[in-house]
């Protein structure tokens, strides 16, 4: 059974960190979470706010964007937090070890179209949108075709 996509209205970046929070205090190894939209939709700060509400002690976590990845140990597990944007080819995903982490560790990937046929399945598909009539609105689908994901999409239906 897939889950049915659930589409939230984000007002301000506080909505938007605390629908992070929501998820996050979900997940375990194995997760995976991937985000697209837009440059400037809300990507990064989606992740930086699911990887800080996960530390004991909130640390900086700065965008992925030159390093690729950045790793960080929380209470949940190990997360894998990517940035795919100036990747070229799938064999530098497997560079980096992404695909193993996939199975280990939660794993939040920006820009997954870069991922081609090494996606993993049952991932969550979370898709950031703008509306250049309005630049302080966002929008969200959460997306998934794996069942495991129907029971947490489900709690998070009218919390934004």
């Amino acid at each position: 059974m897939t889950a049915a996509p659930l589409c939230l209205t984000l007002p301000d970046p506080d909505a938007t960190a605390a629908l992070a929070m929501r998820i996050g205090a979900t997940l375990s190894a194995g997760d995976c979470l991937l985000l697209q939209g837009p440059i400037g939709a809300g990507k990064t700060h989606f992740a930086r706010s699911l990887i800080q509400s996960q530390q004991d002690r909130p640390e900086d976590v700065p965008s992925p964007t030159f390093t690729l990845v950045q790793t960080y140990d929380t209470r949940r597990g190990e997360i894998w937090h990517a940035d795919l944007y100036r990747l070229s080819s799938a064999g530098e995903i497997e560079e980096l070890g992404l695909t193993e982490a996939f199975d280990t560790a939660i794993c939040l990937v920006e820009w997954p179209d870069r991922l081609g046929d090494l996606s993993p399945a049952g991932a969550l598909h979370i898709t950031f949108a703008t509306d250049a009539g309005d630049p302080s609105w966002r929008g969200v689908t959460l997306a998934a075709e794996d069942a495991r994901w129907s029971d947490r999409l489900a709690l998070l239906e009218g919390t934004v």
